[in-house]
């Protein structure tokens, strides 16, 4: 087949630019051929390169003792003792999910599961953030099923327990929803593998299932706004086999046992181009492929096509010579194609070859080093002052809390989500310690005595009104879900989901939730170790709200000290850790009841969030508390109900000690940060008492577990709330399943 000849037009297809077309002719020399100009376009994609975030990806603190590997490698590893690490990151496919919501999902849920065991980790647990539009149309009803379908499909045939996560609806996802998916993986710390093409002479080999023509151009598709022609895009979606991958994962951690693989990549965004072109950046090194040995699914494959396809469960390895034979028949027995398909080069370029005859031939480091790297315009939205103002003393307070709390608990993201987790395998692998529906996902280490918690979390209606602030909420929310549970949190990965960076209101969005992360982890000393961005996410001009989601993992040195949100004993006092301040601004409540989105998110002050982080461990480390539940999302009443709905208990609760100068509605709804609940034994509470106010930290008991299955709260004598927990419960239970009918 004649390659065609590059014209304007055809570069404009390609997303390139004037400039970044110039650039490569500076780099090359001379003029692309067509098998260049896709490499260029795949590799200089915003989701390749982060063009536009790079620059100030900079500002997050990467660095700790227990950091093995931050960001740059396929995900990031962190040392938790016992020669063990923890491996794991975040990432989105929110375009393709979009496009074909079963298997957008199903293969982001491949592709995150393949950046964690290409490190050397057998995956152990997964989350996902999911963001919908409104549940009231049916087309988002269709891909609330598609996507859950997905994920719960490829999970559940890989053996890998999904043990928590996320789900919101919002109107500003209806022309792009969100799906993020985290996986964490377990290595030796000393068997960690890294995609590097290293040593000359060493053989480049191609395993795992045959190149299609499905998912050409994914990367470019994820880096544009939709318009009307996004259903024919569906090409573009990559298809996913479950099965093979289970077959790629066992073929993998067998050779790397036995010391036979010198560096691998995962052949994902961008596909053979991106494996092949960082593995040998990465080692100095260059790489020198021959794709007619590239095992092909459809015969009529150009080298074009075969380069930029991103077919899944495919991976590059490369090996020394003594070791080639011993790994082809691992992958063999697995019944995988496993084909040298080149070698590692000392001239540091990527060579592509068809039938002996260049086609491609690029300096490999030039193909990221020389990325463009772009330092866009940003500008705070015209609306931005119009829309934090706000004065709650104009917000009249309603006559009936009962139902305001009622539909509090109906909203997606504050209701059950047992008919989404339920379709997951939570249990297998038998290592799952809490199970989902809870703020924070554990699962033991077995053959120690540690466990890890983990969590993932935004509030995109904060980062909208603040996206610095809203930032950094994202971190202090998701690590103290994790110190709910008695975790120490550790470390973060983060996926970064915004709209078109070339609009000066979306970059300053995305620079501003930036440096608020920066200094949310700096000062939770949870340094960001891996992640990814998401651009482009508007549809016919219309963006997102900036969701930057937050995942955390933290742990604990003693499974049996675990604490869990659900009350577990009648006469148990309860307890407020944290200030409850005069706010409503960016609430659930505000926005429900009164349908407004503005004013400023709750004030933040970090130090006082890490002190209760290390107060939250002390507690678990001493068994002096039964339950520990945050208040967010929904106020006080949302995480009280919580608590009850579990077991069945009641609470009997009085807020008159903290009613002084504070709303009724912002007292019960309010989302005041850095605070959590907790119940304990009366005997405990001297003990209890101590140790917050020694964290510096406000302590009030504000009630008491009950058995007679009733919620009632009191202010100043003055009954606010009485309603049966069992109406709670079925207004919890099945808010989600009726709005999805």
């Amino acid at each position: 087949m004649k390659e065609p000849e590059i014209t304007k037009e055809l570069i404009k297809d390609h997303g390139i630019t004037d400039e970044e077309y110039s650039r490569i002719i500076e780099i090359l020399g001379r003029k692309p051929s067509f098998t260049e100009l896709g490499i260029f376009s795949v590799m200089w994609s915003e989701h390749c390169s982060y063009k536009s975030s790079r620059l100030h990806l900079r500002n997050f603190p990467t660095k700790a003792k227990w950091v093995i590997q931050g960001p740059g490698e396929n995900a990031g590893v962190i040392d938790i003792g016992d020669d063990i690490a923890a491996i794991f990151k975040i990432e989105s496919h929110n375009h393709p999910s979009y496009i074909e919501p079963y298997q957008g999902a199903a293969t982001g849920v491949g592709g995150i599961l393949r950046d964690v065991f290409t490190m050397g980790a057998r995956p152990v647990a997964s989350l996902n953030s999911l963001r919908f539009g409104e549940l009231s149309d049916p087309y988002q009803r269709h891909l609330f099923g598609g996507v859950v379908s997905g994920i719960a499909g490829y999970g559940n045939c890989m053996g890998v327990p999904t043990i928590g996560g996320e789900i919101s609806a919002h109107p500003c996802y209806n022309g792009n929803i969100l799906v993020n998916v985290f996986n964490l993986g377990l290595s030796k710390k000393d068997k960690i593998f890294y995609g590097s093409a290293a040593g000359v002479g060493n053989h480049v080999i191609y395993v795992g299932a045959k190149t299609g023509k499905d998912g050409i151009h994914g990367v470019t598709m994820a880096s544009e706004e939709f318009t009307d022609d996004a259903e024919q895009k569906k090409p573009t979606v990559q298809v996913g086999d479950p099965f093979t991958e289970k077959l790629l994962l066992e073929a993998c951690l067998e050779a790397m046992k036995k010391e036979l693989i010198v560096g691998i990549q995962d052949m994902g965004g961008a596909g053979l181009t991106s494996s092949s072109s960082e593995m040998a950046g990465r080692a100095g090194t260059g790489v020198e492929l021959e794709l007619s040995e590239v095992p092909l699914r459809e015969s009529d494959m150009i080298p074009y096509e075969i380069m930029l396809s991103e077919s899944q469960e495919r991976m590059l390895l490369v090996c020394t010579d003594g070791k080639k034979d011993e790994l082809i028949d691992i992958f063999k027995k697995w019944e995988l194609d496993a084909t040298v398909i080149g070698r590692v080069t000392n001239d540091g370029k990527l060579r592509i070859k068809w039938h002996g005859n260049t086609v491609a031939e690029i300096e490999a480091s030039k193909i990221s080093d020389k990325a463009p790297l772009y330092d866009r315009p940003s500008k705070k939205p015209d609306y931005q002052d119009d829309l934090n103002k706000l004065d709650i003393s104009t917000i009249p307070e309603p006559n009936d809390y009962n139902e305001v709390f009622l539909r509090i608990l109906s909203l997606p993201s504050i209701a059950s989500k047992s008919l989404v987790w339920e379709q997951y395998d939570h249990m297998v692998r038998t290592n799952t310690v809490q199970l989902p529906g809870t703020s924070a996902g554990v699962i033991r280490i077995k053959a120690t005595t540690k466990a890890l918690a983990m969590s993932v979390d935004c509030n995109s209606r904060y980062c909208y009104l603040d996206p610095y602030l809203g930032g950094m909420h994202a971190v202090a929310e998701a690590a103290r879900n994790v110190a709910c549970t008695g975790a120490v949190p550790m470390a973060v990965t983060n996926c970064l989901n915004f709209g078109n960076p070339e609009k000066p209101e979306v970059m300053w969005q995305l620079k501003n939730a930036i440096i608020g992360i920066a200094e949310a982890c700096t000062e939770l000393n949870t340094p960001v170790i891996s992640g990814n961005v998401s651009l482009y996410n508007e549809t016919k001009g219309s963006a997102i709200f900036p969701t930057p989601v937050i995942g955390v993992v933290g742990m604990i040195e003693d499974v049996s000290n675990v604490i869990s949100h659900s009350f577990k004993s009648g006469g148990d006092k309860i307890i407020l850790i944290g200030d409850t301040l005069n706010e409503l601004g960016g609430s659930d409540y505000l926005a429900l009841i009164h349908s407004k989105e503005m004013g400023v998110p709750p004030a933040l002050n970090l130090k006082k969030e890490r002190a209760l982080h290390e107060l939250l461990a002390e507690l678990s480390n001493d068994k002096l508390v039964n339950s520990a539940q945050d208040c967010s999302d929904g106020g006080l009443m949302a995480a009280m109900a919580e608590c009850c709905i579990d077991k069945g208990f009641g609470a009997s609760i009085d807020l008159s000690a903290l009613a002084s100068g504070i709303r009724t509605d912002a007292l019960l709804f309010g989302e005041s940060a850095s605070r959590v609940v907790v119940s304990c034994d009366e005997k405990d509470v001297v003990k209890v008492s101590e140790k917050v106010i020694n964290k510096g930290l406000t302590f009030n008991i504000i009630g008491t577990v009950v058995k007679d299955g009733r919620f009632t709260v009191i202010i100043n004598n003055r009954s606010v709330i009485d309603l049966g927990v069992s109406r709670l419960l079925d207004v919890y239970s099945n808010s989600l399943a009726n709005a999805l009918k």
